[in-house]
């Protein structure tokens, strides 16, 4: 069983430990909501890496190689919704003061926010449906759902870990600190949205 969980596991966390909107999002809550608000993000971005994985699993990364246009769509509305993000991120901070408490979402907001994306990242489905979908199909028949635990267990490990972790540094880090918080991960997504443009117009132009 070992044999097959463990290099899930791996794969899972080579993909899922680089920066991005997502890991960004659950610090956000981490430092601002709380363990319990960060339990939030953590449980919806688990779920949503869990059902691409299932997908992938099932063969849809083929159907998803197969069919550019759907690729295309994906970087369009990913960089739209980054972009939207990205800039509420750095809008809202102009008004906040030192001694004001950071901005919190209910458990709704951070959860349809967490699930917009985790579902609106191409980047992210590519990796979860195509990649780990594609190392899944290609393992024995036997070892494939063993394989699939161990990814699908690296995206809640880690997921745990950034909100654990930001929530015992937001214990530390008031006003200013999480003013620059907000611009750093606004400006990353800013960044990711405009990655995702620049691909979209070369695979148009291709």
């Amino acid at each position: 069983m070992l044999e097959a969980y463990l290099p899930g596991l791996l794969l899972g966390f080579g993909l899922i430990t680089p920066i991005g909107p997502q890991n960004v999002f659950v610090i956000g809550q981490g430092l601002t909501a709380g363990l319990s608000g960060a339990m939030w993000a953590v449980m919806s971005a688990g779920c949503c890496d869990t059902i691409l994985i299932v997908i992938g699993a099932a063969g849809v990364s083929g159907l998803l190689s197969a069919a550019p246009t759907a690729r295309i769509a994906l970087l369009l509305a990913g960089s739209v919704f980054l972009s939207y993000l990205g800039i509420r991120q750095l809008r809202a901070e102009h008004g906040r003061l030192d001694e004001q408490p950071p901005t919190k979402y209910t458990a709704g907001q951070i959860i349809s926010r967490t699930v917009s994306v985790s579902l609106l990242n191409p980047h992210a489905i590519l990796d979860t449906v195509g990649v780990i979908g594609s190392a899944v199909t290609a393992q024995q028949a036997n070892s494939r759902a063993v394989f699939a635990v161990g990814a699908i267990s690296a995206s809640w490990l880690w997921f745990l870990f950034l909100a654990i972790s930001a929530t015992r540094l937001g214990r530390y880090l008031h006003g200013r600190a999480l003013l620059w918080f907000d611009r750093i991960s606004g400006g990353i997504m800013i960044a990711f949205a405009t990655a995702f443009l620049i691909e979209f117009c070369r695979t148009l132009a291709q």
